[in-house]
């Protein structure tokens, strides 16, 4: 068994790594506003340099993916993810709009770098503890997200200007990622140079129709998280006809429940396991979107609310649960870029998915979308499990007593 001193200073530094990498992400879209009025963009341009981004980062996950299983996760986070974090200076400065374009490219590039390398190591530090940890860096992620949002909010009443904030932002996360890399560990089987060092560690080939089955809950996973982010708000304003100062609170009482229920959720998988955890995740959100539709005819902001909670506590557990599988299955990390993958698609093709359908029918049809991938997730997802379970050369992660106190 590793060193426990090696696993806690290994642990704690991922957990900065996920906060600093959320704080990131949190910061560029609280700057979005002002790069806009700084360069009078517009919202089809703005749209456009948010789409590159997306676009650029799907096929970084790819390389990133390839590279971490030649090299390891750990030195592809050390070579890359101060680096990563960095680039956000790049469409700070940016002085026109073709510039942002390639800043965005470049930005977008960092994004997938970070996002595989740091879920490629989760996975790996989980197989490590022998017990659910996966969940809690998720939560993390979420909380420097939101931090910065409120950060940002703070500088800019305070009078700092918006490029200042995110240079500020990018210097400090650098540092930041760089410290919070250095305890990593590498993968059982391979040293820090990312060599053999010993016998390697149990891997298995899953195969096309499990990794197909897998990317189709990721993107569901993420499409059902899409219906909370894109159209909850507006479904309390449009659909409910809610106070202005009411209707952007139904965001934030789904993403506060996710966010906690990703901090206390691993003890519950190391309960239930991967497919009965999937099975209630996908049933609590199906309940969740189910009352939320409910409420526009009865119930009105108070039920659509107890919906977003549901939903939100649901979606917490979907995608780790996910990573975790791999793990478990001795997934390589491109296996688990495919996940990081899916969450880039469900990015791209969900407002427009549930958008298109609402123009045409109502925003109650609309997110039909999301509660039917829900369900799909409740009847899909513990079956996907059982079948990747049989080609596991680990058990799964449970809080046995040679991780407990880790």
């Amino acid at each position: 068994m590793s060193d426990p001193l090696a696993l806690r200073r290994a642990r704690l530094g991922l957990h900065a790594a996920f906060a600093t990498s959320g704080f990131v992400m949190g910061a560029w879209a609280a700057a979005l506003p002002g790069i806009d009025a700084r360069l009078g963009l517009g919202e089809a341009k703005l749209g456009t340099a948010l789409l590159l981004i997306q676009l650029v980062g799907l096929a970084s996950m790819v390389l990133a993916g390839r590279i971490a299983d030649r090299i390891t996760s750990r030195r592809l986070l050390l070579w890359t993810a101060p680096a990563t974090q960095l680039v956000l200076i790049a469409p700070a400065l940016a002085p026109n709009y073709a510039v942002l374009l390639a800043c965005a490219a470049l930005y977008g590039a960092g994004v997938g770098f970070i996002e595989v390398g740091i879920n490629a190591h989760s996975v790996e530090l989980e197989q490590r503890f022998g017990r659910p940890i996966i969940s809690a860096f998720h939560g993390l992620w979420s909380l420097g997200s939101a931090a910065a949002g409120a950060l940002t909010s703070v500088c800019l009443v305070l009078g700092l200007g918006n490029q200042a904030v995110l240079i500020a932002v990018a210097v400090v996360s650098t540092a930041a990622m760089a410290i919070a890399t250095r305890p990593l560990l590498p993968p059982p089987g391979r040293d820090n140079s990312g060599g053999s060092s010993g016998a390697p560690a149990p891997t298995a080939k899953i195969g096309a129709v499990l990794l197909a089955a897998l990317f189709l809950l990721g993107l569901g996973g993420h499409l059902v998280e899409s219906g909370a982010i894109d159209w909850a708000n507006l479904h309390a304003a449009n659909v409910l006809h809610a106070d202005a100062a009411l209707a952007p609170l139904s965001y934030t009482v789904f993403a506060v429940a996710m966010t906690v229920f990703r901090l206390l959720g691993d003890p519950v998988r190391a309960r239930l396991g991967p497919g009965p955890t999937l099975q209630w995740a996908g049933a609590l959100a199906v309940l969740g979107y189910a009352l939320v539709l409910a409420s526009g005819a009865a119930g009105g902001l108070a039920l659509a609310w107890t919906g977003w909670i549901l939903a939100g506590t649901g979606i917490a557990l979907m995608v780790p649960v996910l990573f975790s599988a791999i793990g478990q299955a001795g997934g390589t990390p491109s296996n688990v870029a495919l996940i990081s993958m899916s969450g880039s698609a469900g990015l791209l093709i969900g407002p427009g998915a549930i958008g298109y359908l609402a123009e045409g029918t109502s925003l109650t049809v609309g997110l039909l979308v999301p509660a039917a991938l829900a369900l799909f997730i409740a009847a899909g997802g513990p079956l996907t499990m059982r079948r990747l379970a049989r080609r596991a050369p680990h058990p799964a992660p449970v809080a046995a007593e040679a991780g407990a106190h880790v």
